[in-house]
């Protein structure tokens, strides 16, 4: 556990972690303050934040599962203690992290007697199991068990209905969010003109991510929200008559805006490049040599990416088409 002492800075606008925990795998905590903020502010920028980490952030669950062994949701079968519902709540409960866009596979294959858990779910590279110990089920006989599931990364809550039962596979409900809870609270200091305030904003994780890595996303998650206020009315009602062309993820930034914003450094250093698309495999690569923004990218050349364990020619010219396509920039050649 960190925690430190809160000290009032009244000369710049800073954020500090003041506390961090891990109670469980499942369960991590952090205290964050903002400081120091005119009256009112520490209000505004609370409650739009508490909005921002609690429907904004994505998270990965398992949506679906499919066994030849399940007649239905509420069947039981032999060798196995729990119920088919009962697994899969078990399966809901699972935590995981990914890199992933959209769908991916997984599956459970195991030979009983025993108990199942997390830690036999096959599942791809880049998606991580947080805690290896969950349950999902106990086989009292030698039988053989076989679970297709589908992993899906998304924001909010899936809700399961009952015309969602495809090819004999069974919807789970999902709580994308890994945020568990959320609280800001105000200290106020100073008297008349010279009165100011401090934020306080406590978030609670389910593991997948730490609270400081959740605040950190929902302020870009943010900043891509509110950017298109920047166009002007012409650049926008362009924008708006090409978005036929092709769909934009809200996270991307405008065409028009980039090419208005390119040229500040600033700019490039805040997109990401968990905002361009890239498969999985890519994006893994790309962050283990420490590149994870547009400007990181940008300084590397085209022989440096090559040289890169793992990274393949058509990852590279899959890179030169996004870059040329949003952002009418390309990376240099040596």
């Amino acid at each position: 556990m960190i925690r430190e002492q809160v000290r009032i800075e009244t000369r710049t606008l800073q954020w500090k972690c003041v506390e961090s925990r891990a109670d469980s795998k499942t369960l991590s905590y952090g205290r964050f303050i903002l400081s120091p903020l005119l009256k009112g502010q520490a209000d505004t920028i609370g409650i739009a934040m508490r909005r921002a980490l609690l429907g904004e952030i994505e998270g990965t669950c398992i949506t679906r599962a499919k066994s030849v062994k399940i007649p239905h949701e509420y069947s039981t079968i032999v060798g196995i203690q729990e119920s088919v519902h009962e697994i899969l709540m078990n399966l809901k409960e699972i935590v995981l992290r990914s890199n992933l866009y959209g769908t991916c596979e997984a599956a459970i294959c195991v030979r009983g007697p025993g108990y199942i858990t997390a830690k036999d779910i096959i599942a791809p590279p880049y998606v991580k199991i947080i805690d290896n110990t969950q349950q999902i089920a106990s086989l009292t006989e030698p039988i053989e068990l076989g679970i297709g599931l589908q992993i899906e990364r998304n924001r909010g809550y899936f809700i399961k209905t009952s015309n969602n039962v495809q090819d004999g596979s069974y919807p789970i409900d999902a709580i994308f969010m890994p945020i568990r809870n959320v609280n800001h609270s105000i200290h106020s200091y100073g008297t008349g003109n010279e009165k100011h305030e401090i934020l306080f904003l406590e978030i609670w994780t389910n593991g997948s991510l730490t609270p400081k890595e959740a605040l950190q996303e929902a302020s870009r998650n943010l900043i891509d929200l509110f950017i298109p206020f920047l166009q002007t009315e012409e650049e926008n009602l362009h924008f708006e008559d090409n978005q036929h062309m092709r769909p934009l993820r809200p996270s991307i930034l405008p065409d028009q805006l980039v090419k208005i914003r390119k040229k500040k450094k600033i700019a490039l250093k805040s997109i990401f490049i968990d905002q361009l698309d890239l498969p999985p495999r890519v994006y893994n690569c790309l962050k283990r040599y420490n590149i994870s923004t547009l400007l990181d990218l940008l300084n590397n050349s085209q022989e440096d990416l090559m040289k890169m364990e793992h990274f393949h020619r058509e990852d590279l010219k899959q890179i030169l088409d996004i870059l040329q396509k949003h952002f009418g920039l390309d990376l240099p050649k040596n």
